[in-house]
């Protein structure tokens, strides 16, 4: 059975400076970490990211959604990962967190 974990960030930076910084954020972390691990994948449809990442035979997706004053973000992480799931959590609270902040280029 799989875990979902659902976060929203608020922000107050409008829909597209929140896509841009978010969209840069998620592929410097392709780029530096997960990539090297597992196989990525990011797909936008409007201001909803759609990311799957596949490591050892399992695959977490995660769904962001972005809106004029926050983003969502779901993520379904299978059975296996759930045991890890407070940390899933964490990190990615952080990473949308600390991107939309104000004042940060």
């Amino acid at each position: 059975m799989a875990n979902t974990i659902t976060i929203t960030v608020p922000h107050d930076l409008g829909v597209e400076n929140a896509k841009k910084r978010l969209a840069e954020r998620i592929e410097k972390l392709r780029h530096d970490y997960v990539d090297k691990i597992a196989h990525s994948e990011v797909s936008w449809s409007g201001d909803v990211a759609t990311i799957r990442v596949n490591a050892v035979g399992q695959q977490a997706t995660a769904q962001m959604t972005v809106l004029a004053d926050m983003v969502r973000i779901e993520v379904q992480l299978p059975w296996l990962l759930a045991a890890i799931a407070g940390k899933v959590q964490t990190f990615v609270s952080h990473n949308a967190s600390d991107v939309l902040k104000i004042g940060k280029s």
